[in-house]
């Protein structure tokens, strides 16, 4: 099995060129665009088209890795295969994979090292 931790690393650079997660996440191409005309809001959005093609696929490889050993990001992952009604796997595996940015983000600028205890609620 492959850990993409370095990879991640690489693709990032350093973290200091982000403002913030959301910009990691734009430049991770983990946005989306709006769909929108008056009241309706589509539920199919394409992506955005800018950003590192490898860091996305980094995040996403391990967001799968992660869902399945990690009980936050498990839990995380059924909420949202729940709620998608098209493409669940995809997009609860894309949704964890941008919920990784930030904590992978925060990691970054912090200096600590991951611990699932911090993201779980009391």
């Amino acid at each position: 099995m492959r850990a993409y931790g370095a990879d991640l690393l690489a693709e990032i650079g350093p973290v200091q060129r982000f403002s913030s997660e959301n910009s990691l996440a734009k430049y991770a191409r983990l946005t989306w665009r709006p769909h929108q005309s008056g009241n309706f809001d589509a539920d199919i959005r394409p992506p955005t088209r800018s950003g590192n093609v490898y860091l996305r696929y980094y995040f996403v490889e391990a967001a799968e890795r992660v869902r399945v050993r990690d009980p936050h990001f498990k839990a995380f992952y059924a909420k949202k295969y729940r709620e998608a009604r098209h493409h669940a796997h995809k997009r609860a595996l894309v949704l964890t994979a941008r919920k990784l940015v930030g904590v992978v983000y925060g990691m970054l600028t912090r200096g600590q090292i991951y611990d699932e205890r911090k993201l779980m609620p009391h």
